[in-house]
């Protein structure tokens, strides 16, 4: 809608709807300048540099006078696929809370692993942590590797290696992290 006004040397000045913005506001906000919460929600989700996986997801249940609470603790691997990995631990009471706390976590623990530039590692290594017992070889050709194993190769960027969990523990964090303190050794 188009509206016609008179400025102060009396000449005619036609004004539209799309000029009531001032040079700070823009379309995407409202009358009084504020952005709706869409635009705010997704400034937030704002991608990041790193990968995610999720290593492990369970609910923990702690017994209080009232009864049973209720929450879930995630282990999440991150990695840049370019010789950056690490893995974090968070808890909460749903399930997006405990993963940007494992998320944050695991942010703060990266290590750096040393990669040939034909995506293999330069030597065998293996490492124990708690009950497990993880050996890495370079390989010719491809990943073999299973598990918890698997999640921390791929997101460090290695493309040619082997793998084998030699205990017989089933922790897919404890496996995650003799995996990442085998890579460190590089």
């Amino acid at each position: 809608m188009e509206k016609i006004t008179q400025n102060k040397n009396n000449k005619k000045v036609s004004t539209d709807n799309k000029s009531k913005y001032n040079s700070k506001q823009t379309p995407s906000r409202d009358q009084k300048g504020r952005r709706p919460s869409s635009v705010i929600s997704k400034q937030r989700q704002a991608r990041s540099e790193f990968d995610r996986q999720l290593l492990s997801a369970r609910r923990v249940v702690r017994v209080v006078a009232g009864g049973r609470r209720f929450s879930l603790s995630v282990a999440v691997a991150i990695g840049n696929k370019n010789g950056q990995v690490g893995i974090g631990m968070g808890k909460g009471l749903d399930q997006a809370t405990a993963r940007e706390k494992a998320f944050n976590n695991a942010k703060k623990n990266i290590k750096n692993i040393k990669i040939t530039k034909d995506g293999s590692i330069k030597k065998e290594v293996s490492a124990k942590y708690c009950a497990s017992l993880v050996q890495i070889r370079p390989a010719k050709t491809g990943i073999v590797s299973g598990g918890a194993v698997r999640m921390i190769i791929d997101l460090a960027g290695i493309t040619k290696v082997n793998t084998k969990i030699l205990s017989r523990s089933k922790n897919h964090i404890n496996n995650a992290k003799a995996t990442l303190k085998a890579l460190s050794q590089l």
